[in-house]
This record gives C-alpha cells, structure tokens and sequence, in this order.
C-alpha cells in the first residue's frame, strides 16, 4: 500500500514517512524542492497525475507555509486552500477508497487561554487561520460525498528537524554555542508565552492513529500541557550548567500573536493515543539533534 505525503520536507514529513515504513506502507513524498517527487500540491493536473499512478491508500496534506503574516495571503491559499480541493477532487474522481488527512492547526481557533476542543468555534484571525477554515470546510463537504477525511487540528510541536531561526532550535543550539564557550547574547521577546512543546514524532503517531479508524474523523493533537518560552530556558540551560540570564537580552515592545495556546486532546486520547516524550527529555533530544 503507498502513502502520498504532500509537504514530506518538514518534521511531520520525515516522522510520518518513518511510521508508514516501519507498517508496511510505502511513503512517497511530494515536495516542491528537495530529496522528494517534485510536484506543487496546488496544481491539479500534477496532483491528479499522481493519485492515478501511485493510488494510494493514505494521503496526507502536510504542506503549508506556517506564517500568519498577511503577505503570505495567497501562498497560504494555494497551498492550503486549492492543495486540498485538489487532492479531495483527485481522490473523488480516481481514488475515492483513500484515507485522506488534512492539517488543522490551533491558531484558527476562538483563543481565550483556554483548552480548545475541535468543535470550539474558528476565527479568521489571519491569512493561515482562513486558508486552515476553508480547508477544513472543503473536507467536510467530500465526507458527505463518501470520501474518508480526517482533519487533525494540530498544536505547538517539536523536534530537531526544526529550522534554525525558529525560537525553540534558536535557543538549543545557542546553548550548545556557549557550553563550548560562546559568549553571545539571544534577544528574545516575550518569554512568557505558553504553548505546548509535544514531540513532533508523537504527533505523528497521533496522525497515524487518527486515519486508521473510522469513528472520529476530527480531533484536536496535543499534550494538553503548555509551558513558556522562560520554561524552555530554564531547561535547556540546565543541560549545560549554566543561568541563561546571563546571555538573554530582552526586546522591548514585542506583542505576541498569543499569550496562551493550549488543546484539549480528549478525543485523540479516547483513541489510545498519548504523547511518549515529556518536555525535559524533548528539550535534551534537541540538544543532542537525535532525530
């Protein structure tokens, strides 16, 4: 049986691939650069082309750009937006068996600091969060049409895939830098902000347990626990002995997009799922890059 993985480049990418293999499921991921089939999720004819050769059995639209800035308005709708309608008019017309999963994200949630549950009600707070509403209403619109959609509203994790320049790899490994002697300074913004920090390789199985089911089709993905950026200091730092006030440079006038953003994963765990890597151990994996 083959999986297509569309957006296969990023963490969710390499941890899926990993979990189809090791079930007897062929991944064969899709990308626009890189070490995959290249193929731009959001033109029909390739998308089309691909579903009739490898006919899948999963596919999972994983592609997307993460930015809510209003600049990426129309790549967060052709990737997000058009890739699902392509890939669901795909699989209605020449795959109509397949599982098909599409990424929810907690950003296109109402967010009062509370846990958010996936039928809490959606905002359109942002370029992201309307592409992420739109998909999830074209997915619901194929299921009445008889096609498996899925949608996993995911939250805030983790791995060492992560680029540099986001905040959780930024500060892994300008505290490797200075454990082998740095003396540079982070600056940083609010570093009270809470959010969840589950393993991205738990978050895939998450994935994995959603789509082979056929009770639930939409569930909020995480831990359910949030800690604060002030929180990833302290334990990454911990690691090399060392206070990272010292190298901290706080930025003056930094209003996050959140102050809180935390799930409710009541529904995926009713399925058995349950996150495996807690935060202190996911924090020494960063540091250690054991991918």
């Amino acid at each position: 049986m083959n999986a297509l993985i569309f957006g296969v480049n990023g963490q969710d990418g390499h941890y899926l691939s990993a979990i189809c293999k090791v079930r007897g499921i062929t991944p064969i991921g899709v990308a626009r650069t890189g070490a995959a089939l290249h193929a731009d999720v959001a033109n029909f004819e390739q998308v089309k082309d691909l579903v009739r050769q490898y006919v899948p059995g999963y596919i999972y639209h994983i592609a997307a750009s993460s930015t809510t800035r209003h600049d990426a308005l129309f790549e967060n709708h052709q990737t997000i937006s058009t890739g699902t309608l392509n890939i669901l008019e795909s699989v209605r017309a020449h795959c109509p068996k397949a599982k098909v999963f599409l990424t929810g994200s907690g950003l296109q949630f109402v967010n009062t600091g509370k846990p958010i549950f996936e039928t809490d009600p959606f905002e359109a707070s942002s370029p992201y969060s309307v592409a992420r509403i739109q998909s999830v209403y074209a997915g619901r619109y194929f299921r009445s049409l008889g096609i498996k959609v899925y949608v996993g509203y995911l939250f805030h994790h983790e791995s060492p895939l992560r680029k540099p320049n986001h905040i959780s790899k930024m500060i892994a490994l300008a505290a490797k830098r200075i454990a082998s002697g740095s003396t540079e300074t982070i600056e940083l913004g609010d570093i009270t902000v809470e959010k969840e920090w589950t393993f991205a390789g738990d978050v895939a199985q998450a994935i994995f347990t959603l789509v082979n089911q056929d009770s639930i089709f939409e569930a909020t993905i995480g831990s359910g626990t949030t800690y604060s950026i002030r929180d990833w200091l302290d334990q990454c730092f911990s690691l090399i002995g060392k206070n990272w006030q010292d190298y901290i440079r706080i930025l003056g006038g930094f209003v996050p997009e959140y102050k809180k953003l935390v799930s409710n994963p009541t529904t995926i765990r009713s399925l058995g799922w349950s996150p495996k890597v807690g935060f202190a151990e996911l924090a020494r994996i960063m540091m250690n890059d054991n991918i």
